[in-house]
Formats: C-alpha cells, structure tokens, sequence
C-alpha cells in the first residue's frame, strides 16, 4: 500500500499554523519514500545483474563439458567455438535479435524496436534486461555447437551462430516470452485462454538449441568410424572425463541463475506486504525444484545405464544431469518439488530412448545435444502442462483469476494443448530455419571438413597446433599427421 503525506492530512493534527511543520514533515517523509523506491530498484536490478553474470557462467560450463566429450585432437576447435558462440552471439544480439525479441509495441511474430538498443533503456527494460536475454541467447547457440563437433568447417560455426542468435532464437522468444507474443501467458486469450507455460525456456531454449544442432549433425552424417560396416554403433567416447565433470558442475551452478533468476526481479510481496512469502520464496522453491530434477535424472541415469550396459558411466550420469535440469527449466517456478522428482526420473528415461534410438538411426551427436536439450525439453514443456499447481501459476502470471493450470492437478486439457502447441511451432520453425541454412552449408560445401582433415583433427588443419603435448612420442606422431594431412590437402580456411 503507496503511503502518501499532505499539509491538510496532518493540519487537524497539529493545530493551527502548523501548515509550515506539516510541510516540513512531509517533505521528510517524501524524500525517505524515494529512497525506499531507488532502493527497490536497485536491489531487483542488482538480483537480474547477477543472475546474468550466473547464466553467462554457463558457457565456460559448456566449454569444459564440449572439450571433455570430444577427442583431444579436436579440443582446441570446440573451445574455440564456445567463445565464439558469446562474442559473435554479443554482437548480433545487440544489433537485431534483442529487437526480434522485445521490441515492444510491436505485433504477436516480431518484435520492431530498440535494434542496437536505440533509445534504450525505457521504464520497462534496462541494461541488466538485456545482458540476461544475450546469455540465454548464446546458451542456445552453445548447445548446437556441440551437435556437430569434430568434422564441421570453422567458417559454418560463425554463419549458424550469427543466424541463431540474431533471428532464429530471438524470433521464438518473442512468441512466448515477449508481453506482445501471439503465445505468451500475457496474450493467453490468443491460445486458450491460457497461453504457454515455459517460464525458463525447456522450449525457448533447450529445444531450439537441440533441434538446431539435430539438422546440423543429421545433414552432415556421423563422424568417421562411429558405425562399422555392419551399421553397429562405435564407442568414440571424449578424451577428459575430469573436463566433463568440471563443465557439469560449472553448469549445475549456472541454472540456478537461469532458472531462479527468470523471475527477473526479487522484490515482490504476494499479498500483504510484511508477510514472510513473497516472490523471493518462489525463488527459493524454483532453486528446489531445479536441484530435485537433476538430482533424481543423475541418480535414475545411473542405475538405469547399470542395468542396461553393466557400468557405471561417469559420462552418461553427467547428461542424464543436465537432461533433468532440460526438463525442469519449463515449470521450475509452477511445480511442488514431489513434481520436480517425476521430472527428473522420466528425463533419464528419456534421454537413454532417444540415444538408443539414435544409435539405430546412426545419428551421431558427439555430445547428445540434440537428444539431451531436444528430448528432454520436449518433456519439460509436456510437464508443465501436467503438473503445473493452479495457486503458483496465479503468483508466478497473475492478472486472470481463471487461468488454466495442470492437467493432472485438475486444471483442465487447455494448458497441456498449449503446450504440445509449443512443442510443434518450436521444432516447425527451427526445421524451416535452422534446417534450410545446414543444407544450403552443406550443397555449398561449406559445412563438413574432408576426410583428411577430420583423421587428423581439426586442431591441427584448422588451428596450427594442439591442445596438448604429453612427450616426444605424441609430439613426432602429431608432426607426422601434420604432414601427412599437408600433403594431400590445401590447409583449411
């Protein structure tokens, strides 16, 4: 409740002459209510601030998890990928896809203002708004890159990276994100009374991401040796499981900016204010409900590949992980953390399906990206429209009383329809896109390096040198595959 001060509220009070104190105290009183604002906005925008810095985190996540799960000789190239992903995102981003995405007014497909952030910041958007969409924005870009590692050309890493994150992603986050998307919870009369549930982007995101990196790694075909001549999958496990781990947690740590921090400020009372349950308690049950998921993913994973292959896999444990925290990324901030578990254990299972399933395939995603982000997110978004509770989805999108909620917590089939909306949009659109640019790569033979190049590694071809030099013996061997690959091939652009 806006407290207010006037001279004629408290003359009666103070008797007569007193308008000159009564002014005096009010202008007090005024002067420590602006401060109580600044200091609102301050703390919400230093809140968004660091869960930015958390997401963008992220990506030395992914570097470490791409360097670990590749060969050694292709390590500097996926790394170097990585950053690029950021810095070619960064700029991109700023020029268009944050416009794409945000640019209100504007109509339910694209957004139409602040392209290089021209007359930005506004009353709605400041600097913090936008540093936190560019992470998310490379976080997708970052989860194609690893689809395709090991035998794509440097050159296609900046063309996609730039298309992705300057149009493609930022056209899809504006759709369900944006307060003028034809399919957001603000424009919900649009799509059944209800509009899409995807709080964090287990769609936005992941599945843009995983659908982006399955055309890539589809339209190229499998590395070299991954099937035998009989069409049974070969193990080309990374090099580092120590880099796998590191990047695991590095990412682990980065969601709880991702997912806690999509509620972009923290300052917000439900209900009377005074009361110790406001939105910072919906922060700290989505951080729950995210741990929960992973946690539960991990463990099913583990035991899960134990039965099936009779080892405990330090690689699969790691995916199975991340896939919880894939799925969970939808409905973090609507779901009882009992929900998050169901989460998690169904994420494992699906992510071990879609890698059997790609193995039947002989699809070949060195990092299960696109099974991982794709699969799971896919799940996530399913989740939602099942599980989401009707008292957290009226806090988390308030402004209709009669908002539809979980399909399984008795709120009816219009969120769920919604949802598997979303679910065909996302993987129509990034085909159209995503899937068209890959093949134009691919019949301009831009996309896969040569046979040459990809048995001697692309650190070698494309980046004159190696990640790592263990003794003498490596060292000639790597020379002779220099040479080798000298001889019979022009080096690589």
């Amino acid at each position: 409740m806006a407290f207010s001060c006037s001279a004629a509220d408290l003359n009666p009070l103070l008797g007569a002459n007193s308008t000159a104190a009564a002014e005096y105290i009010c202008s007090g009183f005024d002067a420590v209510s602006s401060k109580f604002v600044d200091t609102g906005y301050a703390i919400d925008n230093t809140y968004l601030l660091f869960s930015a810095y958390l997401v963008f985190s992220m990506q030395l996540g992914f570097a470490m998890l791409c360097a670990g799960s590749v060969r050694a000789k292709n390590t500097m190239n996926i790394m170097l990928t990585n950053v690029l992903d950021a810095a070619t995102g960064g700029l991109f981003y700023y020029l268009f896809g944050f416009a794409f995405a945000f640019g209100a007014p504007s109509n339910g497909f694209i957004g139409k203002h602040f392209f290089a952030l021209h007359e930005y910041p506004t009353a709605t958007f400041d600097y913090g708004y936008f540093l936190y969409q560019w992470a998310f924005a490379i976080a997708a870009a970052g989860i194609t890159s690893g689809s395709i590692a090991e035998r794509t050309q440097f050159v296609s890493y900046l063309i996609y990276s730039s298309f992705l994150t300057g149009f493609v992603y930022p056209i899809v986050s504006h759709w369900f994100w944006s307060a003028d998307g034809w399919a957001s919870p603000a424009q919900s009369d649009l799509l059944f009374g209800s509009g899409v549930i995807d709080f964090a982007g287990s769609g936005v995101v992941h599945m843009v991401g995983g659908i982006a990196g399955f055309w890539g790694a589809f339209i190229e075909g499998p590395r070299m040796g991954r099937f035998d001549h009989a069409g049974r999958a070969v193990s080309m496990r990374g090099h580092s499981g120590t880099l796998v781990v590191l990047g695991t947690f590095m990412l682990w740590f980065g969601w709880y900016g991702f997912n806690p921090g999509s509620f972009l400020n923290i300052l917000k009372a439900y209900g009377e204010s005074g009361s110790y349950y406001g939105q910072w308690s919906a922060i700290g049950r989505t951080a729950v409900t995210t741990t929960l998921a992973g946690s539960t993913a991990a463990l099913t994973t583990l035991f899960g590949k134990r039965l099936l292959s009779g080892h405990w896999n330090l690689t699969d444990v790691c995916n199975g992980l991340l896939g919880g925290f894939a799925a969970i990324t939808s409905g973090c901030s609507v779901v009882e953390p009992w929900a998050a578990i169901i989460c998690g254990f169904v994420a494992a299972w699906v992510l071990i399906g879609f890698n059997k399933l790609a193995e039947k395939l002989k699809f070949d995603d060195p990092l299960e990206a696109a099974q991982l982000h794709g699969g799971c997110g896919a799940w996530g978004i399913i989740f939602t429209g099942l599980f989401a509770r009707k008292a957290y989805v009226n806090e988390v999108y308030p402004g209709q009383p009669d908002r539809p909620y979980g399909l399984f917590m008795g709120g009816g089939g219009k969120l769920f329809a919604a949802q598997i909306i979303q679910i065909l949009v996302i993987v129509g659109w990034v085909s159209a896109t995503m899937g068209t640019l890959f093949w134009l790569l691919h019949k301009l033979k831009l996309l896969r390096i040569s046979q040459e190049e990809e048995m001697a590694g692309l650190d070698l071809t494309s980046h004159g040198g190696v990640a790592y030099e263990y003794n003498n013996g490596y060292a000639a061997e790597v020379e002779d595959q220099k040479t080798k690959f000298e001889m019979k091939s022009p080096v690589a652009f």
